[in-house]
């Protein structure tokens, strides 16, 4: 989405966030330091600092208290610039690096040219608390997994393999194997695994409430095989608006599933992708080409990512499931923002009726 910037701003201030408490700095139109001070990060401390301020531009890097302060600042009626900490390394880097001097060089940066900050945009807070739903959902998944590979490496030490089996049928199998016992606590291990079970599965029946009522748009992206209520929802509420981009290859850009350039002369290496965009969703979309790759059926994704591992190279099936992946992001939101049936084989159809 395009963000107004204003050329010469008569104040900035730059706003080093911290978890009790954020050091500002503020410069005039000259660039030079006209006051500093700290507040509260919470929403009546940023209130009293900003509430008596005039409209100026105010800089802040991105973290876990910049998306509700972003939104008090933008209320009270400021410019708000939100970093991108990947892009400022001056800070990150900085060998002289404390609260006042990040605040000032926020401050500094954002005055001189805001694009240097490569600026980003939260979501909305109503999207931020529903997409809380599915982080819930991805830890309490991760520490079911974490748990089912310690009672395996815990029985591996002792000379014994539990059965094999889904990590939702773990429990089950390991009790009618006789191996509730095997070692002290595994009983405990089990219990704690079916409950994190029953959390997920309750936490998927809220998704897919949620999908229903509020992001009916997902039902238009479930159409693609591989694409589940889970990551149909991560896209949405990731992308927010399909009109924030005007071409649809630009999403995967955006999602960090670009190669990175790093050219000079005639060298151009090939290098991985950049992740520079939102993990989760990135990963859900891996595992969507994945199953499009291995057990799903015949469709233009497929056949493309069957190209890719047939000519060879280095690590192919993983340039593949790359490549699908990206090529899902896009197709995902060609899907949305058309409103389209979606054709498994369309491109496979128009070359043959062209042969």
């Amino acid at each position: 989405m395009t963000k107004d910037i204003t050329l010469t701003p008569e104040t900035t201030i730059g706003i080093d966030l911290g978890d009790r408490y954020s050091h500002s700095c503020v410069l005039d139109s000259i660039g030079e330091v006209r006051e500093r001070f700290r507040f509260e990060t919470t929403h009546s401390g940023l209130a009293q600092a900003f509430k008596e301020r005039p409209p100026c531009r105010v800089v802040l890097e991105v973290g876990t208290h910049s998306p509700w302060l972003s939104r008090d600042l933008k209320a009270l009626g400021h410019e708000v610039i939100v970093a991108n900490a990947r892009e400022v390394q001056s800070i990150s880097k900085s060998d002289r690096k404390n609260d006042a001097a990040d605040a000032e060089q926020l401050a500094r940066l954002g005055r001189a040219d805001p694009k240097l900050l490569h600026p980003i945009e939260h979501r909305r807070e109503d999207t931020q608390r529903d997409r809380a739903l599915l982080a819930v959902r991805d830890k309490l998944v991760r520490t079911r997994a974490s748990l089912v590979v310690q009672a395996r490496g815990l029985a591996k030490g002792l000379g014994e393999r539990l059965p094999k089996g889904t990590t939702q049928t773990m429990p089950k199998r390991v009790r009618e194997a006789g191996f509730e016992d095997l070692f002290p606590g595994l009983s405990s291990l089990l219990e704690v695994i079916e409950t994190l079970g029953e959390k997920i599965r309750g936490l998927d029946r809220q998704i897919e409430q949620l999908s229903k009522q509020r992001y009916p748009e997902t039902a238009l992206l479930r159409q693609v095989g591989g694409v589940g209520p889970i990551t149909s929802l991560a896209y949405v509420l990731t992308i927010e608006d399909p009109k924030r981009f005007s071409r649809s290859r630009s999403v995967g850009v955006y999602l960090g599933m670009r190669p990175r350039q790093r050219d000079s002369g005639e060298r151009t290496p090939q290098l991985s992708i950049s992740k520079a965009g939102d993990r989760y969703l990135r990963s859900l979309l891996v595992e969507g080409a994945q199953y499009i790759l291995s057990i799903g059926p015949d469709c233009d994704l497929r056949r493309y990512g069957q190209r890719i591992m047939e000519r060879g190279g280095r690590a192919p099936y993983q340039r593949a499931i790359v490549a699908v992946a990206r090529k899902l992001a896009v197709l995902l939101h060609s899907l949305w923002r058309t409103a389209e049936v979606y054709e498994p084989l369309r491109q496979a159809n128009l070359t043959q009726a062209a042969a």
